[in-house]
């Protein structure tokens, strides 16, 4: 049972990355807007990139496929979009999702520390 756990977690932790990166390509136009909005520049550029990290770091957690490597970038992007879109603390909504983005981070690291686990496809090599 507990060598199941890192499985379960790695899909839960991995989940949220690549189903935010389908809802951005698919409400690609509102999320630039929103970013634009924010103040960011290049918005087409780096909603793009954040995309693909998301869609990609999201995978490899899932799958346990150079699963620290994902975690790393996941969790380096992370910080930059924690601190552009989620430190008005007046706003209950936004401070949950700092707070939310902290912990994701947390799992994140337990990840780059730890490892994979058993059942990752790098358990298999």
């Amino acid at each position: 049972m507990r060598s199941y756990v890192p499985l379960v977690a790695r899909t839960l932790l991995g989940l949220i990355f690549v189903m935010s990166a389908f809802s951005k390509i698919t409400g690609f136009e509102g999320t630039q807007q929103y970013m634009a909005s924010e103040g960011m520049p290049a918005t087409a550029f780096f909603l793009v990139a954040a995309t693909i990290v998301e869609l990609l770091g999201g995978l490899s957690v899932i799958l346990g496929a150079w699963a620290r490597a994902g975690a790393t970038a996941l969790f380096l992007f992370l910080i930059p979009a924690t601190l552009i879109f989620h430190t008005d603390f007046s706003q209950q909504t936004q401070m949950i999702m700092f707070l939310k983005n902290m912990s994701i981070m947390g799992g994140l690291l337990l990840l780059i520390a730890y490892g994979s686990g058993r059942y990752s496809i790098q358990s298999i090599e």
